[in-house]
């Protein structure tokens, strides 16, 4: 008898454990209001200990029959109001209506969802007037989304958010133009929440999601905001950016994938392909390995102090037209560009000054162009890069001088490159000739970036038996080195050049 109330006080003990998981599972991810979330734990606690009295009751010896009626259960606590936060501030978008098959217009429910964590509870503050929002959490559990609507949170000065976890599908009616995900300061109704900051966000961070817009505009925008994160996502279909960034600083760009047209390169239709991948309208960015694989611009850089690395561009060829990175930021660029990959697609520069590019790969012709807008270039440094081409006679370092030619040269640097089928180009030369004669002749147009601009000269001269002639630098015009000697001498002539010394 004993082993049999054991084993019923057992079986109704998982039955409890059962109803009590139970309900919890239908609290925590519901929303809870901040205030009623202590009465919602007060009724839960109430009723596990209602179960627990009900548990030692059964367990007790019992003077009923066997074939008595069991006592009436007790009734279940009532639900409690779900408005507010999810607990714990992860808001699962499909608790909203989301539909995960995208066979049906998701956006407002996203929007809700969206909505609810930026008027969530905050914990303080992180820049002035910026809402610390405690690392909320939009869950797309995976699904896939149809929108025909910008997603856009409601209100200005929240930080600490993350958006992740599915696909965002823009409807055919999708408005034209517009972007997936815009983080600018603008609700729905189109009307602007106050702020107290400069910026409108901070540390909202974009991971694990696919956009496709369908054609219909861009992926991401984010508009005078800081310290943004968009991790590992894939941009597709987009007609004007794939992602644009506005203002602000440090937003950074990682491990993420970018194409107007879904293709792993030599595509019929590549000529055509127009967009740009990634617009950077701002300051003290970052884009780390990164991939644009269809767009007529890879990258456009309009905003000083930004900083590329891992980026590999196959997007249009230069040859239809196409560019990997265009920096138009005549006169003051800053910035880097290190360990990148552009295939068949160039980098241009617009008047640079403070630029750098270093152990990069260029294939296909692809090249590094500096172009002249207003005659100025200085402190650029053009250094242990690899290229390889088709034997066209393309040079590694083109200088684009329609405009207007450069006139104020002053610390470029392009130097330790190595070329393969492409015309090497440097600031830095050495040559040698033999003869005899009172004249030697070393010419360097044919290495030698910049035309008539030799800065600094070191020569020797060797000549056999025991002849020592007078001999002298006679000139330097026209990137052409002439030594001369006071009588006609059997010499060798050793000449290292350097155009990148400072005037």
């Amino acid at each position: 008898m004993a082993r049999k109330c054991f084993s019923c006080s057992l079986l109704l003990g998982m039955a409890c454990s059962i109803v009590i998981g139970a309900y919890e599972e239908s609290l925590y991810p519901s929303t809870i209001s901040r205030g009623n979330y202590h009465e919602a734990i007060q009724r839960l606690q109430s009723f596990k200990a209602s179960l627990t009295t009900r548990d030692s009751t059964a367990s007790a010896p019992s003077s009923l029959s066997p074939f008595s009626s069991p006592p009436a259960p007790a009734p279940a606590p009532s639900p409690v109001s779900l408005q507010g936060v999810n607990y714990p501030r992860v808001y699962h978008v499909t608790s909203y209506g989301a539909d995960p098959t995208g066979s049906s217009d998701s956006t407002e429910a996203l929007l809700a969802a969206i909505a609810d964590a930026a008027k969530g509870p905050s914990e303080g503050y992180l820049m002035q007037g910026i809402k610390n929002l405690g690392g909320s959490q939009i869950n797309l559990e995976g699904g896939n989304y149809l929108i025909s609507q910008p997603l856009r949170l409601p209100v200005a000065g929240v930080g600490n958010l993350m958006i992740h976890g599915g696909t965002i599908r823009a409807s055919d009616g999708f408005p034209a133009d517009s972007y997936i995900i815009d983080l600018s300061p603008f609700s729905n109704e189109g009307s602007r929440e106050s702020s107290s900051t400069s910026y409108n966000f901070e540390y909202i961070t974009f991971k694990d999601l696919l956009l496709d817009s369908n054609f219909r505009g861009g992926g991401i925008s984010v508009i005078n905001s800081l310290r943004i994160s968009i991790d590992n996502c894939y941009i597709t279909h987009f007609t004007t950016n794939g992602i644009l960034v506005q203002g602000g600083h440090e937003t950074y760009i990682r491990n993420t994938f970018l194409g107007q047209h879904i293709t792993a390169g030599g595509d019929k239709n590549e000529k055509d392909f127009s967009g740009t991948g990634i617009s950077l309208q701002g300051n003290d960015n970052a884009v780390t390995d990164v991939v644009i694989y269809s767009a007529a611009i890879g990258i456009m850089v309009t905003g000083q102090a930004n900083a590329f690395s891992g980026v590999h561009c196959y997007n249009k060829a230069t040859g239809f037209g196409g560019t990997g990175i265009y920096l138009k930021v005549p006169g003051l660029t800053q910035t880097k560009i290190v360990n990148s990959y552009m295939d068949f697609t160039n980098i241009v520069a617009e008047d640079p000054v403070q630029f750098h590019v270093s152990s990069c790969f260029f294939l296909g012709d692809a090249n590094i162009v500096l172009k002249s807008k207003n005659g100025v270039i200085n402190g650029v440094d053009i250094v242990d890069n690899m290229f390889s081409g088709s034997d066209d006679g393309v040079e590694i370092v083109e200088l684009d001088q329609s405009n207007n030619p450069f006139h104020q040269i002053e610390q470029v640097i392009v130097d330790r490159n190595n070329a393969r089928g492409m015309k090497l180009k440097a600031t830095v030369a050495k040559g040698s000739m033999q003869g005899n004669g009172t004249s030697w002749t070393v010419d360097f147009n044919n290495v030698l970036l910049f035309p008539n601009l030799i800065k600094h000269v070191q020569y020797s001269l060797s000549t056999p038996g025991s002849t020592f002639p007078n001999h002298i630098l006679r000139n330097v015009s026209e990137n052409r080195v002439v030594i001369e000697t006071n009588k006609a001498v059997p010499a060798s002539v050793f000449v290292t050049v350097d155009q990148s010394e400072a005037s």
